[in-house]
């Protein structure tokens, strides 16, 4: 909100005003509002091995992020650049594999990753869009710039939480919102439901999209619900599908309906008990031969999460140059890959001074924070980094920027990211939006919810003026 000399910024100006209008009572009440709207629509995530109930409103908060024009449009064109370079990869290393052959990026780290699906090989995906739904986490360095602090490209979550947001905030500020012309994010179900019969759309006019969950006990099972309503498709399990002479159907109460796109919410290993995970019982038995025979669509589709593996995010700038020719526009965050020898010393030296991440790992878990953590905790890692280098990556401790959170009836800074939605199919959409995410306690630099994170609404203005266009 505030520059370096102390002044405002001009697109801050307008809710900084509105925000020194109210006394510290207002305020605390409009948050409680906003809380109880979240417990009423029941928005909520699971904590796995929590001592305390598991399923929690989550953490949100009463200023919006505010992020002007100018700012947006090089995050938009980062984005599409990067998710474009990301799907050709995957259509390269599940085909001829030639980025691997001219030793772009090293063969046994893809052919290697647990997350590379053998199964995928030479398999026709529509568009080559193996990634429909994307969700990128970016920072913003102390140099002012956005960077790309990891990808989210097996079955990112957060988007109904950006939705809530955003209907809590236009009831907290209306007038400061409709004065501000932010550019609205409220289309996200209608172009998700149009990227994914995108997906089918060559061989069935109109296609049958449903919603895979595992079920009510998973962490994000208040958001596939949300979408599944919005898109105005099905929800269904594991057992809600049937599948006969690879077609997939769903039982209904009329009886089996085919399906042709499947949105699924579950992991690559539980899709299909015939092909990965035998004891899963989240998938539908013969599920990946349907799609194998190309008689339906999975979103996103089974593989792509070799595209994230923390140890190849240390090479998508050069598979950016690779495949388009061009520099990136969002750069990486400086990487240590603990697999090479001398880069793995760096690590083991500096173990005070990094962010250690283990490469499957995701939702802020099997992470070192070294400046935060105990010599003991350290040393204890620093065996596992011995013992397994080839499973994580090191970054240094970036100083997340901050914005201004209510907390404990006070207005102090907190640490945020950004993840912005980027969606796929026939064409490439960013949404004009994000979810930012909130480390609440005091110096923390972690924001995942599951970590004791909470979020807030990104305003994503028309232009740097803050009027919209006519």
């Amino acid at each position: 909100m505030f520059a370096a000399d102390g002044g405002v910024r001009p697109h801050y100006a307008a809710l900084h005003d509105r925000m020194a209008t109210l006394t510290s009572a207002e305020l605390a009440e409009r948050q409680r509002m906003l809380e109880q709207l979240f417990l009423l629509q029941g928005i909520t995530f699971t904590v796995y091995g929590a001592d305390a109930a598991t399923e929690r409103i989550i953490p949100t908060d009463l200023f919006p992020r505010i992020i002007p024009a100018k700012e947006w449009a090089q995050i938009e064109a980062g984005l599409t650049q990067r998710l474009t370079a990301l799907n050709l990869f995957l259509a390269d290393v599940y085909g001829d594999q030639k980025i691997l052959m001219d030793g772009v990026v090293p063969r046994e780290l893809v052919l290697g990753a647990p997350s590379y699906r053998r199964e995928m090989r030479g398999l026709f995906v529509p568009h080559k869009a193996y990634v429909n739904v994307c969700g990128s986490d970016l920072i913003r360095g102390e140099d002012g710039r956005f960077a790309v602090l990891e990808d989210n490209l097996r079955v990112p979550s957060g988007v109904s939480y950006m939705l809530a947001n955003r209907d809590a905030s236009k009831r907290t500020f209306p007038a400061t919102f409709k004065a501000a012309g932010v550019r609205p994010v409220e289309r996200y179900p209608d172009l998700l439901l149009a990227t994914l019969k995108s997906l089918a759309a060559d061989w069935r006019p109109s296609p049958q999209v449903v919603v895979l969950t595992p079920g009510v006990y998973n962490s994000a099972y208040y958001e596939h619900a949300y979408l599944a309503r919005l898109m105005g498709a099905p929800l269904v399990e594991g057992r809600d599908l049937v599948v006969h002479d690879n077609m997939v159907y769903m039982r209904t109460t009329t009886g089996l309906r085919r399906v042709d796109v499947i949105y699924r919410r579950v992991d690559d290993d539980f899709i299909d008990p015939l092909t990965f995970r035998r004891d899963s019982g989240l998938g539908a038995a013969g599920l990946f031969n349907a799609y194998r025979a190309g008689n339906v669509v999975i979103a996103n589709a089974p593989g792509a999460g070799v595209a994230d593996d923390k140890a190849v995010y240390a090479y998508v700038p050069d598979i950016i140059r690779y495949y388009l020719a061009e520099e990136p526009i969002l750069p990486n965050v400086e990487t240590y890959l603990c697999r090479e020898p001398a880069q793995l010393d760096h690590v083991l030296a500096n173990l005070d001074k990094l962010v250690v991440k283990a490469v499957g790992e995701s939702g802020g878990y099997g992470m070192l924070i070294g400046v935060h953590a105990s010599a003991a905790e350290r040393e204890a890692f620093a065996e596992r980094l011995r013992a397994a280098p080839d499973n994580y990556i090191a970054q240094p401790t970036v100083q997340l920027s901050t914005a201004p959170c209510l907390t404990g009836g006070r207005i102090e800074p907190r640490h945020v990211d950004l993840r912005p939605f980027i969606l796929c199919g026939e064409h490439t959409v960013v949404t004009p939006g994000a979810l930012t995410r909130v480390a609440l306690r005091r110096g923390s630099l972690v924001v995942n919810s599951s970590q004791g994170g909470g979020s807030k609404d990104t305003w994503v203005l028309h232009d740097d003026g803050g009027e919209p266009p006519p």
